[in-house]
């Protein structure tokens, strides 16, 4: 059976036009929901609704789970468009389909056990930051996306008959980076949502979890989400670097890798570490409980920002090696030499907020 074109022979098209209304339906969804909360309305009256069921259904409990439908329905789609089911298609579908359901299940039962994302405070109530988040993620799931989308494409399929079986070097090494980020990024999802949940997490919000995967990286999830889209590229690649491809179908394979470096880069300066560490040690020094302050210090001492490593390994390695190769940028510390004295005038709210 033939692939079937639908506007390109690269399926850009198409995926974008779906991300687009996914992400804006989801927006339309999140924004009436968020201002007909009775809270925001003040209404005279009481509304025909509960006020717990608007409340649960706000900006921050649906935006990570409509992205990561919108990943599985991406990857559906042009499965079903591609319409060759040969084995790496197949495979690399239904593992985007495999990370996509669980980050947005897990991502939802989340926000819903914990309540609300502080990452929303600022922007849940202003329509434009609000909108811009939006726009941001239709941008994000269109892009990473690109492996699967190309190599389920026709550009991709015509090449079929001739392109190595699947199997390969390229292959094995993508589905051995596939699995081992998405075991490293959902085990660790879950062991910190387990200590959140526990009574000592409750009681405790500042002090880092360091338990399981924790232990060796302040981020693990990031690093296995990483490895996940870094595997999923390199396992696409075969029809091109075994010869099967020619011209732009190659290129468009080999330009894919903007997917994981995409995600690299928005984990590593956006979205990801930075909207954590800092912030966090911003609370902790807002205390201004000197011993909680000087182990917090001691945690980041001992444990590597990304890179999963034993802490007696991490810690005596020189500040050259883990600025660079490690990954563990100046841009994440907070100095309260430099940043305390404007931040005191916030430690008040904070704490009351905190507590």
């Amino acid at each position: 059976m033939s692939p079937a074109h639908v506007l390109d022979k690269y399926y850009l098209g198409i995926t974008a036009l779906v991300t687009v209304g996914w992400q804006i339906a989801g927006f339309a969804i999140a924004w009436t929901l968020q201002v007909s909360a009775p809270c925001s309305l003040r209404l005279p009256y009481p509304p025909p609704f509960p006020a717990a069921l608007t409340q649960n259904f706000q900006f921050d409990k649906i935006t990570d789970f409509t992205g990561g439908s919108n990943f599985f329905a991406l990857a559906l789609m042009t499965l079903l468009l591609g319409n060759t089911y040969d084995a790496r298609s197949v495979v690399a579908s239904a593992l985007v389909m495999l990370w996509a359901a669980r980050i947005a299940g897990f991502l939802l039962l989340r926000v819903l056990i914990m309540g609300s994302d502080s990452r929303f405070d600022e922007i849940r109530g202003r329509f434009f930051s609000f909108l811009g988040f939006w726009v941001s993620q239709i941008v994000w799931v269109w892009t990473v996306s690109l492996p699967l989308t190309i190599l389920n494409s026709p550009a991709v399929a015509a090449a079929g008959r001739v392109a190595p079986a699947f199997g390969t070097g390229r292959d094995i090494v993508g589905v051995v980076l596939f699995g081992v980020g998405w075991t490293i990024e959902t085990v660790a999802d879950l062991q910190k949502l387990r200590h959140k949940t526990s009574g000592k997490g409750k009681k405790d919000k500042l002090t880092p979890f360091a338990g399981g995967l924790w232990r060796y990286s302040r981020h693990p999830p990031y690093f296995g989400e990483m490895l996940c889209w870094w595997g999923l590229w390199t396992l696409t690649l075969s029809p091109s670097t075994g010869g099967a491809l020619r011209g732009g179908a190659r290129a468009a394979q080999y330009g894919a890798v903007v997917s994981p470096l995409l995600t690299m880069l928005l984990l590593l300066f956006a979205s990801g570490i930075p909207t954590a560490d800092k912030p966090q040690a911003r609370r902790v020094w807002r205390r201004g409980d000197a011993r909680a302050w000087a182990a917090y210090r001691e945690y980041r001492a001992r444990t590597s920002v990304l890179v999963p490593l034993p802490p007696a390994v991490y810690r005596p390695l020189p500040d050259i090696l883990k600025r660079t190769v490690l990954l563990d940028f100046a841009m994440y510390d907070f100095d309260p030499v430099k940043e305390g004295e404007a931040d005191q005038q916030g430690a008040d709210a904070e704490t009351r907020r905190d507590d």
